[in-house]
């Protein structure tokens, strides 16, 4: 496996005077060093596989970290990540996490990638009680464990926004879902499906496909025999690219909407003028925002990763990172010994804060919902993706609906 870690130098040096005894007995604790005032945290990353462009989310969360350290933004404490290659393979990130757990000594998982691959690590880390801080994917399983804390929406919950846009935004009649066959596509379906349900409608189309899967030929004939105005992709940019390339080529029209981290210069790339027109429901700011923690993101990944795009991607990257980064401050302002079981505690109590690109963002016991409203993106011919839609509550059947 491929590792990753950076320290700021200052966090490495050792303190000169003595602890008092008492102080000691927080060491116990995994991944906090109070001589030296550093907290690590780790994550998986896939730098192999079928998507290593998403080390690009690895790299802003990354940059986000560089950047709480260089502005002293936790009052003398440093953050230590440490990456693992886990090739988007869940049993893999299953192992990376225990490797990051036995041999780093992590204190949490901050901004780890991807869907599946998260859930398939909420076992162990329940097993060891280690707090998942900002996975980055959107799995209804992620809401209904106290030790995770997802930045993300369900997937359910934006498939939901995307199908009442289409319905009432684009006045379309027949709206057809194309779904990744994981964990990320199948909560895509449960929102999409159970929204479809409270509105007595029926799906035009409803077709999972394989993460790996490069030829959507097949599955682009039958949404066009199913005559769909809309497609709902819910699945990774080269998927929307392979899509829309098939569709292309057998001369299908339809408006296509994808998830927000499809929003992105990466898909330009992949898609290239088939992109045009595309819309996408989204949890974040725009990323050209004039605002503070929106700058900030730009200017740190332009300085640390120059040859990482700007976008909304990166911008999910580094809010995930700032999660992390806004809990351990909590965590430090409370007082209380700096323990796992405390940074959850402390991450129970956050309302209505703002984290990188998002806003409003709460928890509570019980309800691990942290962004609670999307908007509404469209890819405009210059290259940018301009909110057409203001932000809104996702649909009320489906985000209140009992997690499972």
């Amino acid at each position: 496996m491929r590792r990753r870690t950076f320290l700021s130098s200052s966090a490495v040096a050792t303190a000169s005077v003595a602890l008092p005894a008492g102080v000691f007995a927080q060491q116990a604790s995994p991944g906090i060093d109070l001589a030296s005032k550093t907290v690590t945290v780790g994550a998986f990353t896939p730098i192999t596989g079928p998507v290593p462009f998403y080390t690009i989310l690895t790299h802003a969360a990354e940059a986000c970290f560089k950047w709480a350290n260089e502005t002293n933004a936790l009052k003398g404490w440093k953050i230590n990540y440490v990456t693992y290659d886990d090739g988007y393979e869940p049993s893999r990130s299953v192992a990376v996490t225990r490797r990051l757990v036995e041999e780093s000594k992590i204190f949490a998982l901050a901004a780890p990638v991807g869907t599946a691959q998260s859930v398939a690590v909420i076992p162990y880390a329940k097993e060891v009680g280690l707090p998942m801080i900002g996975p980055i994917g959107g799995a209804t399983a992620l809401f209904a464990e106290r030790l995770v804390f997802p930045l993300l929406p369900d997937y359910g919950w934006s498939a939901a926004s995307n199908l009442d846009y289409a319905l009432n935004g684009l006045n379309a009649s027949r709206v057809a879902l194309l779904w990744e066959n994981d964990e990320l596509g199948r909560s895509a379906k449960r929102g999409f499906d159970l929204h479809l349900e409270g509105l007595k409608k029926e799906a035009a189309e409803s077709i999972p496909f394989e993460v790996r899967n490069t030829d959507f030929t097949p599955h682009v004939r039958r949404l066009a025999n199913a005559k769909a105005e809309v497609v709902i992709l819910f699945g990774s940019n080269a998927n929307l690219a392979a899509a829309q390339k098939a569709a292309d080529r057998i001369g299908y029209q339809a408006k296509w909407m994808a998830p927000f981290f499809t929003a992105d210069p990466t898909t330009r790339k992949l898609s290239g003028d088939l992109l045009n027109g595309t819309y996408f429901s989204s949890w974040l700011m725009p990323v050209g925002a004039d605002d503070p923690d929106i700058k900030a993101y730009r200017d740190n990944v332009a300085k640390h990763f120059p040859n990482d795009p700007i976008g909304v991607f990166g911008l999910n990257g580094w809010s995930n990172g700032a999660l992390f980064v806004k809990g351990f401050e909590m965590l430090l302002a409370s007082g209380k010994p700096l323990t796992r079981a405390n940074l959850v505690d402390v991450m129970e109590t956050m309302t209505n804060a703002s984290v990188g690109g998002a806003r409003n963002v709460s928890y509570k016991a019980g309800d691990h919902r942290g962004a609670r409203q999307e908007g509404i993106l469209q890819a405009a011919p210059d290259g940018s993706f301009k909110l057409v839609r203001d932000f809104r509550p996702y649909p009320a059947d489906v985000f209140n609906a009992k997690i499972s």
